[in-house]
């Protein structure tokens, strides 16, 4: 369809290239004179949308992987590091973690298009086969660099899914060794995973070329499903096409940029806020919401082999999908049993979505076999059979005649099916929130804090307040290893001075060396250095506690959270609040009683709390009324020691989180000026056209 150009530059220089290498030329008929059917919906924008969203991935994985250091004991470090140390190293991660989800996001609805409009007819079965190839190496991609940050969920996600491998059979144990580089996941699982994580995007860009190769031979499908015939079928993709994509991809940045200023941890797990520990399995292994559909088919089925082989025919049987529908009429849109039944195929999706977030027992293990008998039968059953006792609506004569039988509805419609999508979507992340909850204790009750929503901020005067507690309170058992002193004189900090900073730091004793005479020696405190543990190594940390080791508490805000539940998690979403870890320390640190409830029974050496997982924890009531005195005359009782303490602690682990939503506001309101602009000029544009 592209086909040869005739554009010939003006310019001498392009002119001499041009003659040489007609790139200008392909690029043209690509991209400017390209004839796109003049029909297209907004769901086509998806297509523009991925693009970016691919370069967008390479670009900040890029710059990550300067910064990443791709071993064991040191991946969950530089992570961290990244995020406080490196310059808008926040926003790089954020960008790169929450753009996999966006990704998968754009990429189902390009797929359910294209199931919908019959994209996958003749003669674009080769188009729809490279697509779904590039879904699958996506699908790498995205579990390889999962693993990447070395969390808890990241190890253990990395351990579940490639042992899958092993029910090969004859080959399978060697499939899983040459995975893990030995006998278990560790540092060379690690090496593999960083090295194909950075070469698959290069290759998905490769397929993706091909791909865009094969629209412009077949052409681009429509709505209608019929051929362009005349010229009066067709406009330009430039500017036609381009200042529409340009205001899709607008709206759908600004999606994009809730997230990653205000809600970058929604699509996340807190266990991958706990580094990698091999003897510590988490209470529910899930994978991100994405791969959640084909997990729950994986788990539909008792036989390990079995489930392994539907859990990828699940993905492969799409690449036959031009041949188990021999329906004549390409687009839904005119077939009205294949409309009804591809909703009831996306609502199954969902389901199964949901399930696969959910504990592998009971009434979810029967649900899952149903639905994944549903899924199949929709490619093996419904699809053959509608092709023949269906009759379609009459299709129209050609392009032009669809575009004018617009629908008033249409765009109420659309609202409804997005609206429908993101309540969907809330739903699957809820669900997976609920999942990986740690179960046993009540909910801890949500507490008012000053950096809530998205003008929220620190409490100087709490957070200082918070520190003190922290220094004569916590630090005799639990390490704040990544947060440097010089830290405390950052802007959206407590507000110290450099001067003040410096002089916390040298009342600290930090242990350094070897000296001249390779001896190690202790010296005051550094601006530079890091807030020592108070144990030498976790051995020590466990003899001095009964066996339990007191976590770090740099991340502990990020690494704790609990359920909320539904609709909640839904109003979540839209009220931006993600303050559960918060609340759970908060409600931890005041949930100890002395008297243990009735029926109750706690290990010997176990304190009672009410809000703990279990109710039965290692650590003794931390606080109590009196233990501290503030300078600014604020009340000395738990409840205060408590909410500062767990405000200092939020701020250790979202230092940049007042810089995070300043910059948040100031590209929300430049992506909306910028929507609006999109829209008129494209109405300016699209005027003659309709």
């Amino acid at each position: 369809m592209s086909g040869p150009s005739d554009f010939q530059p003006s310019n001498p220089a392009l002119k001499w290239i041009e003659r040489r290498l007609p790139i200008f030329g392909l690029i043209h008929s690509s991209f400017v004179a390209y004839p796109t059917p003049r029909n297209l919906n907004y769901w086509w924008t998806f297509g523009a949308i991925l693009s970016m969203m691919l370069a967008l991935q390479i670009l900040t994985g890029v710059i990550l992987a300067m910064h990443y250091t791709p071993h064991a004991d040191l991946a969950f470090k530089s992570v961290e590091l990244i995020v406080r140390d490196v310059n808008y190293g926040w926003l790089l991660r954020n960008m790169h973690a929450c753009g996999a989800s966006m990704f998968f996001f754009a990429v189902y609805i390009h797929m359910f298009r294209g199931l919908y409009y019959g994209s996958y007819k003749e003669p674009r079965e080769v188009l729809w086969i490279l697509g779904v190839i590039i879904y699958l190496l996506m699908m790498a991609t995205g579990f390889m660099g999962y693993v990447l940050p070395w969390g808890q969920m990241s190890f253990w996600g990395a351990t579940v899914i490639t042992n899958l491998f092993s029910a090969v059979p004859y080959f399978g144990e060697s499939i899983v060794t040459l995975l893990w580089g030995g006998y278990s996941v560790g540092n060379p699982t690690l090496n593999r995973f960083f090295s194909l994580h950075y070469l698959l995007p290069f290759v998905i860009a490769g397929v993706v070329v091909l791909h865009v190769w094969a629209l412009h031979v077949a052409g681009q499908n429509n709505p209608a499903g019929v051929e362009a015939k005349t010229e009066k079928d067709t406009v330009p993709f430039t500017p036609y096409a381009t200042i529409k994509d340009a205001f899709g991809v607008s709206c759908f940045l600004i999606f994009f940029a809730w997230f990653i200023f205000y809600m970058p941890n929604y699509l996340g797990d807190a266990d991958n806020y706990i580094p990698a520990n091999p003897g510590v399995t988490p209470a529910h292994i899930v994978p991100e919401w994405y791969y959640l559909p084909f997990y729950a088919i994986l788990r539909s089925i008792p036989n390990k082999l079995a489930g392994v082989v539907a859990m990828f025919s699940a993905i492969i049987i799409l690449c036959f999908l031009p041949w188990l529908d021999s329906a004549r009429t390409r687009s839904s849109k005119y077939r009205p049993l294949a409309k009804q039944f591809f909703w009831i195929f996306v609502v199954v999706c969902i389901l199964l979505g949901y399930l696969g977030s959910q504990p592998p027992e009971g009434i979810y293990v029967i649900a899952g076999r149903i639905l994944t008998v549903c899924y199949f039968a929709y490619f093996l059953i419904v699809l053959p059979l509608l092709a023949r006792i269906e009759t379609p609506r009459p299709l129209p004569n050609s392009i032009a005649d669809d575009v004018l039988a617009k629908s008033k509805g249409r765009a109420a419609t659309a609202a409804s099916v997005m609206l429908a999508m993101v309540v969907a979507g809330s739903l699957l992340v809820g669900g997976t929130q609920t999942a990986k909850a740690e179960e046993g204790g009540n909910a801890p009750p949500a507490q008012a804090w000053s950096f809530s929503g998205p003008f929220g901020k620190y409490d100087r005067g709490s957070l200082q307040r918070g520190l003190k507690v922290y220094k004569e309170v916590c630090s005799a058992c639990h390490g704040l290893s990544y947060v440097a002193f010089r830290n405390l004189a950052d802007a959206g900090g407590p507000g110290y001075s450099e001067a003040q900073a410096a002089a916390f730091a040298s009342e600290y004793k930090i242990k350094d060396g070897p000296n001249d005479q390779g001896e190690m020696f202790e010296r005051p405190g550094r601006p530079a250095d890091y807030f020592p543990s108070p144990f030498p190594n976790e051995q020590a940390a466990r003899a001095a506690n009964g066996g339990a080791a007191p976590p770090d508490l740099s991340l502990i805000t990020k690494a704790r959270s609990y359920k909320r539940g539904f609709p909640q998690f839904v109003i979540d979403f839209f009220s931006q609040y993600q303050e559960q870890g918060p609340d759970y320390v908060d409600a931890i640190l005041q949930g100890f009683e002395e008297k243990v409830p009735a029926g109750v029974t706690i290990p010997e050496g176990s304190y009672y709390n009410k809000y703990f997982p279990g109710h039965a924890i290692k650590m003794p009531k931390p606080l109590s009324d009196g233990q501290v005195t503030f300078d600014d005359g604020s009340p000395a009782t738990v409840k205060q020691y408590a909410h500062d303490v767990t405000t200092f602690l939020m701020w250790a682990a979202e230092p940049h989180m007042e810089e995070r939503k300043r910059i948040g506001m100031q590209v929300f309101v430049f992506l909306i000026i910028f929507a609006f602009l999109m829209y008129f000029t494209k109405r300016k544009v699209w005027a003659d056209a309709h």
